[in-house]
């Protein structure tokens, strides 16, 4: 088994479709998060008050205040990441540049639990050391490529971005219907959202598209009816 497999053009190596599919699973994950949140709010308020403008004010608050803390939160788990991941590959660089033939060890070692023969993992090694031994190493022991570490910022604006566009859904279905549908119309809407989310982050992630969505479907009625309920009994004491 080669360590590094060449890929036809225009096809993605598999680390490379790998990342591409964890960011676009995160991205449903976010506009899920979205929906949810947003919804239960939306909802949570309608069973106080039908004014419109109130439902508005309360789901551009909400949005707004969802999208700034979820872009927050991945900015800081990123960077975390970014600094761990940069600070293991400086080790490796003092490493080769201090101890090259206990890396060439180590390296021919990695490849021998790979399958290969104790002479061919030398050889591989000593020629992957030869052409570019930081990136050899930074992909054979930590998986990782120098020049493709995760970037915070990207994260961040991928999360409420992600977090926006699903927020607007129930946002939307609150207030567009009249008086009388706006709670059913905005169910109905949030529950299909969140089958179709289901149904395609468990096809991501190879799972049961059915059972996933089922899962976020029933999840998703008992928080909006919890909240619908709350909202008021609360609305009604409080008014």
């Amino acid at each position: 088994m080669l360590p590094h497999p060449l890929a036809h053009p225009g096809e993605l190596h598999a680390g490379g479709l790998a990342a591409r599919l964890n960011w676009l699973r995160a991205g449903v994950l976010g506009a899920n998060d979205g929906i949810v949140s947003i919804a239960g709010l939306v909802i949570g308020v309608a069973g106080a008050t039908s004014a419109r403008g109130t439902l508005f004010t309360a789901g551009l608050a909400g949005l707004v205040s969802g999208g700034v803390s979820m872009a927050l939160g991945e900015y800081v788990s990123v960077s975390s990441q970014r600094d761990s991941e940069a600070a293991l590959l400086a080790r490796e660089r003092f490493e080769l540049a201090n101890q090259p033939e206990q890396e060439l060890d180590e390296l021919t070692a990695i490849y021998e639990r790979q399958g290969l023969s104790p002479a061919t993992a030398h050889q591989v090694a000593v020629e992957l050391m030869a052409k570019d031994a930081f990136a050899a190493h930074s992909a054979a022991e930590l998986g990782l490529n120098p020049e493709e570490l995760v970037n915070p910022w990207h994260a961040a604006l991928a999360s409420a971005v992600a977090f926006t566009l699903g927020a607007l859904l129930p946002l939307v279905a609150i207030l567009l219907p009249p008086r009388a549908w706006r709670v059913p119309v905005t169910v109905a809407v949030v529950l299909i959202a969140l089958a179709m989310t289901g149904t395609f982050s468990a096809r991501l992630g190879g799972g049961d598209a059915r059972r996933a969505a089922l899962r976020l479907v029933i999840g998703g009625a008992l928080g909006l009816a919890l909240t619908y309920v709350i909202g008021h009994l609360f609305g009604a004491a409080v008014s």
